[in-house]
């Protein structure tokens, strides 16, 4: 029976009101979680970009050699005294012991090349080893140190392309008239003859395409910037007329230049660089990179390939070659990267750690909370409950909240000019840097703790007056408790944006190059620092590639260190936290 009523419609149409108000809501909150998960991705995408980037930094290879200390290499004076220890040739000593690694190294170009494995710099720190502990002399040391970063991006695989080719059948080296002469009983370079061809005329037609995009150039361009675009041009359209050329194998070789992949046969214990192949892919002929022995029907032999061209790197074939038999000889292990948090900042990546800037940052970070923080409560204090309501006040809480919204490169110009130019502070000092980075916190700690302050019940205040409390015992017995949580999470805000601050600390010369950490005491805030914001827009702008993982390291310590920071300010104010 259908209901006939007055009241249906009415009841009818607030059914549909209601629907649709409730399909509005369920629309909105539907935009909120897809905004969080949106918001929550791109966080996610961000931090795993910063940690794929970066984790490879925490890991290092080292060099693990055995060094002879002889007595007139690190004592020249025969005294053993510090002095005489200090003027030792502990450099010799690093480079004897790598010599004899590889005996076959005579040549003075490739000894030069094989000292390139590490930085001198490890000199020192084996000079520091033997100060600690002058009983080593006259022993075999030992001696770690970190391989050269190039080497170590390397081992990482994230330097070159390369792959090992699975070969059959023996292998046999002999000389010959151009030099080394491989030869394989199951024509086992017969794949790499058409990976050759098609790298050259893929290499050709790069370069013809960089011809005309020259020649376009030179007829479009201004005049008298034709020429040289012409003659580039030119340069190019000879370069693939070259490769053209060497692919036709036109004397039954097919030669590889460093501006193709390196062909590396490894057998024995030795390893040759192949020069070029025959095209029936039966021999080759080589140069010898490790070993110069002949090699006689060697079943157990390798093809290791680098794709990425010689000339296109930084680190030659010979130095892989020499790192991958350290490898093998167990002379080069893998581990955590100590250097990255016992070192300061040094201009070899291997070396550069934040030990310096978190020094720098912990001291000026004090300086900031012992300044910021009571400075900025106590005044909170006075503007919330003692300060009158006048024209006066209402000036210094208009000014408070602009102070808050300038930028803070302003406060580092006014840290400039006046602690540094007018007090002659020192330069680049933690003592400057908490002095500008304090100016900077107090507006958000002032508001944040008058926000507090407002969020107590006047009932508190009035039953603490009722009873014959003072305005001050009130305040500090009973509101300020009460307040303690939200003043806490706002002061420790405050401090953790202040640590993640770098333009103000810019303006103070905290942008210096600073080898050496400052001490942790009363010294240390005059002494010359820097702090990790800083220490991570330094390297940033490292020409060496292995900067790049160094930086993006740095941000997850200070990402930490932040994260850090706000768990404290989350602990605190559960723990202080009451509810009325």
């Amino acid at each position: 029976m259908t209901d006939t009523s007055p009241a249906f419609p009415v009841r009818e149409r607030v059914e549909r009101r209601l629907a649709k108000r409730y399909r509005a809501e369920l629309r909105f909150r539907s935009a909120g979680l897809t905004a969080i998960a949106v918001a929550v991705t791109i966080l996610c995408v961000l931090i795993g970009s910063i940690a794929s980037e970066g984790v490879p930094a925490f890991t290092a290879h080292e060099l693990v050699l055995p060094v002879s200390l002889d007595r007139d290499l690190v004592d020249p004076e025969g005294d053993g005294s510090e002095a005489s220890l200090r003027r030792g040739s502990y450099n010799r000593v690093l480079q004897d012991a790598l010599r004899a690694e590889f005996p076959e190294v005579r040549a003075r170009g490739d000894v030069r090349t094989l000292f390139s494995l590490y930085t001198p710099l490890n000199a020192t720190r084996l000079m520091d080893a033997v100060l600690h502990d002058p009983t080593l002399i006259g022993t075999e040391y030992v001696f770690t140190m970190p391989l050269a970063d190039d080497l170590d991006l390397y081992l990482k695989g994230r330097l070159v392309e390369d792959r090992t080719l699975p070969v059959s059948g023996e292998l046999s080296v002999t000389p010959g008239e151009d030099g080394l002469v491989l030869r394989s009983s199951t024509s086992a370079f017969a794949p790499l003859i058409v990976e050759l061809g098609q790298a050259m005329g893929t290499e050709a037609r790069i370069l013809e395409l960089r011809a005309e995009q020259l020649r376009e150039a030179a007829d479009q361009g201004p005049l008298e910037d034709a020429p040289r675009l012409r003659e580039e041009a030119d340069r190019h359209a000879r370069g693939a007329a070259a490769f053209r050329q060497r692919a036709l194998a036109e004397d039954g070789f097919l030669p590889v230049s460093t501006e193709m992949p390196s062909l590396i046969v490894e057998v024995d214990g030795q390893a040759f660089r192949l020069t070029n192949l025959a095209v029936d892919g039966s021999m080759a002929h080589g140069t010898a990179l490790l070993g110069n022995g002949e090699i006689d029907d060697a079943s157990a032999w390798t093809l290791y390939v680098i794709d990425t061209p010689e000339a296109r790197r930084r680190v030659p074939d010979q130095l892989i070659v020499w790192t991958r038999s350290l490898v093998q000889r167990d002379l080069i292990r893998a581990g955590f990267n100590t250097y990255l948090f016992t070192n300061a900042d040094s201009r070899e990546p291997e070396l550069a750690g934040v030990k310096g800037a978190l020094y720098g940052s912990i001291l000026t970070m004090i300086i900031t909370m012992f300044l910021s923080v009571p400075i900025g409560v106590f005044t909170a204090v006075y503007l919330e409950e003692y300060a009158p309501k006048n024209r006066f006040t209402d000036l210094i809480e208009v000014n408070i909240n602009n102070l808050a919204a300038v930028p803070s490169i302003v406060f580092g110009l006014l840290g400039l000019a006046v602690f540094i130019n007018a007090f002659g502070l020192p330069r680049s000092a933690p003592l400057v840097g908490g002095l500008v980075l304090s100016l900077m916190t107090l507006p958000t700690v002032i508001i944040a703790t008058r926000a507090a302050l407002k969020a107590v019940p006047p009932s508190i205040r009035q039953a603490a007056l009722g009873i014959g409390a003072s305005k001050t015992q009130s305040v500090f017995h009973h509101v300020l408790p009460l307040a303690a949580p939200g003043i806490l999470t706002g002061s420790i805000i405050g401090l953790a944006q202040a640590l993640g601050e770098t333009a103000p600390l810019l303006m103070i010369g905290m942008v210096a190059f600073i080898a050496d950490a400052p001490s942790l005491g009363l010294a240390g805030f005059t002494e010359p620092a820097t702090v990790m914001p800083v220490q991570i827009f330094l390297w940033s702008d490292g020409a060496e590639r292995a900067f790049e993982a160094r930086t993006a390291a740095a941000i997850l310590i200070l990402l930490a260190l932040m994260i850090s920071f706000n768990a404290v300010a989350i602990y605190l104010r559960r723990r202080f936290e009451r509810r009325w």
